[in-house]
């Protein structure tokens, strides 16, 4: 491609997370935001009178147009696979929220397509791109911890949906739930910065009512070589939320918590904050899909990786 072509992209999806992709991409230099979609036609006509945009409620009159190099998918998850398959035999380059799909199997066939597509392929996992995750992995890399004995994520929430999240689908037990849309950031964080995880054995919690997400869970894993990892997932409760991720070694310890804040404690030492630069993740994950884009290397969660979230994603769900 072109050095220099600015890359036109679609928008399918105006929800609470595709409305910051769509600002995100409307402020980069490499993009340009050519035409919206969304099922809801009040809110995508609105979105696109503000700015000036063509719209539709169909996104496969997106894929039809020649001009348009590039699709983000930010719609629920039931509905990523259908569409961007669609979007692979266009041969659009793609940018998909996650989870990469709803089921273990769409998430293979869809890892398989992209692979054979000669597209870019990508999923929006910002924590990658945060201050807080380079930091984190650059101690690691340099020993800090010591010898890895534990991994931890706590996912406490007060209510769950959340008061910001009151939308059809994210309380359902279909496509919804706080182990759908929380923990695969974390399987992403692991699996980054410390390899594989095997051996889940997870026990999830629903209530009565057949439609409603789970409200609790707990659930034990290992990384290779055999360190535990405990994923413990909670909602409906007094407390205020709490997001906590936690390795614990032998010389140091590390902690992210709520997303951006990174604590540190070496022998015997209560954990103290991080000082971190700002950063802007949704900014830094658009550098490397441009740089992807226009053939350069990139660092990018690319769908293969995405397949291998959603198999740990599953084991979780199972129970």
């Amino acid at each position: 491609m072109d050095q220099q072509k600015v890359i036109r992209a679609g928008i399918i999806g105006l929800g609470g997370v595709g409305e910051r992709v769509f600002q995100a991409l409307r402020a980069h230099p490499a993009f340009q935001v050519a035409v919206l979609c969304d099922a809801s036609e009040q809110r995508v006509k609105q979105a696109a009178e503000t700015h000036r945009l063509a719209w539709t409620t169909d996104y496969r009159t997106i894929l039809d147009d020649p001009a348009i190099d590039l699709i983000y998918v930010g719609v629920p998850p039931k509905f990523h696979h259908g569409i961007v398959m669609d979007v692979l035999k266009a041969r659009k380059h793609v940018l998909c929220e996650k989870p990469l799909a709803n089921s273990e199997e769409e998430a293979k066939e869809m890892s398989e397509a992209a692979a054979s597509a000669g597209v870019v392929h990508a999923m929006n996992f910002p924590t990658y791109y945060r201050a807080a995750y380079a930091e984190m992995a650059k101690r690691i890399a340099e020993g800090f911890l010591g010898e890895l004995k534990r991994v931890e994520l706590k996912a406490h929430f007060h209510t769950w949906p959340r008061p910001w999240q009151q939308n059809h689908w994210i309380g359902g037990r279909e496509q919804g739930g706080f182990i759908r849309e929380v923990f695969p950031h974390f399987i992403h964080l692991i699996r980054a910065i410390l390899g594989p995880i095997r051996d889940v054995n997870a026990h999830v919690q629903y209530p009565a009512d057949p439609a409603l997400c789970e409200t609790a869970m707990f659930a034990s894993a290992k990384l290779d070589g055999g360190v535990p990892v405990l994923f413990d997932g909670l909602s409906q409760i007094a407390q205020k939320e709490n997001i906590t991720f936690t390795m614990y070694g032998s010389q140091g310890t590390l902690s992210l918590q709520d997303w951006n804040v990174v604590k540190a404690g070496g022998m015997n030492e209560p954990l103290t904050e991080v000082p971190l630069p700002e950063i802007d993740r949704t900014l830094g994950l658009l550098d490397e899909l441009a740089a992807a884009i226009r053939g350069e290397k990139a660092r990018l969660v690319d769908f293969a990786e995405g397949y291998e979230i959603q198999q740990t994603l599953e084991s979780l769900l199972r129970g």
